[in-house]
């Protein structure tokens, strides 16, 4: 008995056009973390407090949220392939703006341009990605993408800020710059030119009319709601390892580190897994999150204990991400990239709405270790969703199949017998 899916060879080597998208998302992960790091150099350059230099961050969220759906339709009538290029074109065009400009609200707009071409770029990637691989190897193919963002995290934010502090903030922004041309001409090399693109055939009632199916925006509830516990949880981990877990502040990067080191791993076997039993990996990776997540909470004064959880909580919590987007596109029209971008922009929204709620929690009796007790809640309650899908996807029993074959039957008989009467 075959497992669930469409069964290609898992061996199969993956074309070399998913593995550029994934270099183009790690260097689009960089920037949006990499900042965080380089907060102090850059109010101080552009003259504005911290605070308000926070608002650069923001303003890259709030392009991910608002931008994947519009750009998905804004650029409906390009080639998947055109739309790539040019959502590098418009990345690099935006972090040299941003490397060259005195005025703080200059760079901030440039975060939300550079966050509008990330969107782009992560949605079209995604529905190409698919596309070239074919269904039986989809969640393969965006866990490469996802992996460009593990990397992103482990080694290109590290290097970024380190190259930050040794430059200054604007140093890294003419590197990525220079990087995505690369990427750009990678793409433009590796693009199969007999790839059947039908983006620039669609319209945009055809792109509503695929995201309109319940599944699509069950699979939508599953991703906000497990972003915000996981993501909400860990967007406060810095101080609940120094000051519940008595960690030393230097060794904070290296047990981030291994954060990474398990999304990296967690990534590849979701990819692995997905294609072959999608519902129940999903299932898995949340169930073991939110149950780590109530297992930090109540273990944070054990050092031991929170680093491993931390990488345990890596591989869990964003192992299940590509086979959400794959399941998403499995339920939208084949080559509807606003059912990506939606996908995407969900991922930021979850994070947006977590960690908001997450900083609520601090004030609260529960102090540091609220975030995870809050986020294992949220992250328990993407089970829901999650559930319907399985009952969605869910193969009929022999009971069903035995009466649809006896419905079929008897249809077929009464069918054949009144064509019987019919002709006598």
């Amino acid at each position: 008995m075959t497992p669930r899916g469409d069964q290609t060879t898992a061996a199969t080597r993956l074309p070399g056009l998913v593995y550029v998208i994934g270099a183009g998302i790690f260097l689009m992960g960089t920037t949006e973390f990499m900042l965080a790091g380089l907060l102090p150099e850059a109010a101080a350059d552009l003259g504005v407090d911290i605070g308000r230099a926070g608002l650069l961050v923001t303003a890259f969220a709030i392009g991910m949220i608002v931008g994947p759906p519009v750009m998905a339709l804004a650029t409906l009538r390009l080639s998947s392939r055109a739309t790539l290029v040019g959502a590098l074109a418009v990345f690099a065009a935006g972090h040299v703006v941003g490397a060259v400009s005195d005025s703080f609200t200059v760079v901030a707009a440039s975060r939300v341009v550079a966050a509008l071409a990330t969107g782009t770029f992560w949605a079209v990637g995604a529905v190409v990605a698919t596309a070239v691989v074919g269904p039986g190897a989809s969640a393969r193919a965006l866990a490469v993408m996802s992996g460009g963002l593990g990397l992103a995290v482990v080694a290109g934010v590290p290097l970024g800020t380190f190259a930050g502090h040794l430059t200054g903030w604007r140093g890294p922004f003419w590197m990525l710059a220079v990087l995505a041309l690369f990427a750009m001409w990678a793409v433009l090399r590796s693009a199969p030119t007999n790839f059947r693109d039908r983006r620039a055939q669609g319209s945009v009632h055809a792109e509503l009319s695929g995201v309109r199916s319940w599944p699509t925006w069950t699979v939508l509830a599953a991703i906000v709601l497990a972003q915000a516990g996981f993501l909400g949880a860990y967007s406060y981990i810095s101080p609940l390892l120094t000051d519940r877990a008595a960690i030393p502040v230097a060794l904070v990067p290296l047990v981030l580190v291994g954060f990474g080191v398990g999304a990296l791993a967690g990534t590849v076997l979701g990819g692995r897994l997905g294609d072959r039993y999608p519902v129940a990996t999903i299932t898995a990776a949340v169930s073991l999150t939110a149950t780590g997540l109530a297992v930090l909470a109540a273990a944070a004064n054990h050092s031991v204990i929170v680093v491993t959880l931390i990488v345990l909580l890596g591989a869990c919590g964003l192992g299940a991400n590509p086979i959400l987007i794959a399941q998403m596109l499995r339920y939208a029209p084949r080559g509807t990239t606003l059912a990506s971008s939606l996908a995407t922009a969900a991922f930021n929204l979850g994070t947006a709405i977590g960690s908001s709620f997450a900083g609520i929690t601090l004030s609260t009796s529960m102090g540091l270790v609220g975030p995870a007790v809050l986020g294992a809640a949220l992250t328990g309650s993407a089970l829901v969703p999650i559930a319907l899908l399985a009952a969605a996807s869910r193969p009929p029993s022999p009971t069903e199949s035995m009466a649809s074959d006896v419905a079929e039957s008897v249809s077929a008989r009464t069918i054949r017998s009144t064509n019987y009467e019919h002709n006598v």
